[in-house]
C-alpha cells in the first residue's frame, strides 16, 4: 500500500449539511413558476449535482417557461443571500476530521463542484483556513463533477500523486469524479444521497468519524 500524504474533502454534504437548504432554494424558485419540486424528486435527481446541470434538467422535466441560465441566476442569488448571513452548519465530525488529518501530517484540500463562496464562508466561520492547504471549486474548472477535472487540479496544486491521496465524498457523482482521477474515495452518504450507487467507493461509512478512523487505522497514522 502506498503511503498516504493527502486527503481531499468534498464540501456540500460532506463537510457541511447543506442539501436541505439547496432543496428549499430550488423549491422556492420552481414554485414561482407553478412547478412543484418534492423532496423525493430532489433526492432522486438533483442532490449533489452542480447547479447548471440541475437547471438544465429542471427546464426539461418541468417544462419551464425560462432558460436554464435564468434558473442558475436565481439559484445563485438565493445562495448569495443565504451566505451573506450565515455559513452552512458543519456535519458531525467535520471539524475534527479536517484538523485531525492536518495535525497527523496530511496535506488537506476541499474539492467542490459548487462555487467558491460557500467554502470561503465555511473556512471563515469555523476557523478552518489554517487547516486547509488548497481549495478547488467549480469556478476553477470547465467540467464539474462527475468529471475528474476538479480532483486533477487539486492533485496538481498539492503536488501529490493520486495513489498517495484519499478523497471523501457523499454522492455518487463525487465518488465518480475522484475515482476517475485515480484517487481512492470513501463515501459518507447523507439522507439525500443514501440511495446512490457507491459501488466504486473504497469504503462506505455511516459517519465522517468512522471514515477518518478507517483512514488513520488503514494507513497507520497517529492522531496528535
Amino acid at each position: 500500500m502506498a503511503s498516504l500524504r493527502g486527503i481531499l474533502f468534498d464540501h456540500d454534504g460532506t463537510l457541511v449539511d447543506s442539501e436541505m437548504t439547496h432543496f428549499e432554494m430550488w423549491e422556492t424558485i420552481l414554485g414561482e413558476y407553478g412547478a412543484q419540486l418534492t423532496q423525493a424528486c430532489y433526492q432522486r435527481h438533483y442532490a449533489g449535482i452542480p447547479t447548471s446541470t440541475n437547471a438544465s434538467d429542471m427546464v426539461s422535466r418541468f417544462a419551464m417557461p425560462v432558460s436554464a441560465s435564468q434558473l442558475v441566476a436565481a439559484k445563485e442569488e438565493l445562495n448569495r443571500d443565504f451566505l451573506a448571513q450565515r455559513a452552512f452548519p458543519l456535519r458531525a465530525g467535520a471539524y475534527d476530521a479536517v484538523t485531525g488529518c492536518r495535525a497527523a501530517g496530511l496535506r488537506t484540500a476541499i474539492v467542490t463542484g459548487a462555487g467558491r463562496a460557500g467554502v470561503d464562508m465555511t473556512l471563515r466561520s469555523y476557523v478552518l483556513s489554517d487547516h486547509i492547504d488548497e481549495v478547488v471549486s467549480g469556478d476553477d474548472v470547465v467540467l464539474s463533477k462527475p468529471a475528474p477535472d476538479c480532483y486533477q487540479l487539486a492533485l496538481q496544486r498539492l503536488d501529490l500523486p493520486a495513489e498517495q491521496c484519499v478523497a471523501v465524498e457523499d454522492t455518487e457523482h463525487g465518488v465518480a469524479a475522484a475515482t476517475a482521477a485515480g484517487i481512492p474515495c470513501l463515501a459518507v452518504p447523507t439522507a439525500m444521497s443514501k440511495h446512490h450507487d457507491f459501488s466504486n467507493a473504497a469504503g462506505i461509512f455511516e459517519t465522517l468519524d468512522a471514515a477518518i478512523e478507517w483512514v488513520m487505522t488503514e494507513y497507520r497514522l497517529c492522531r496528535p
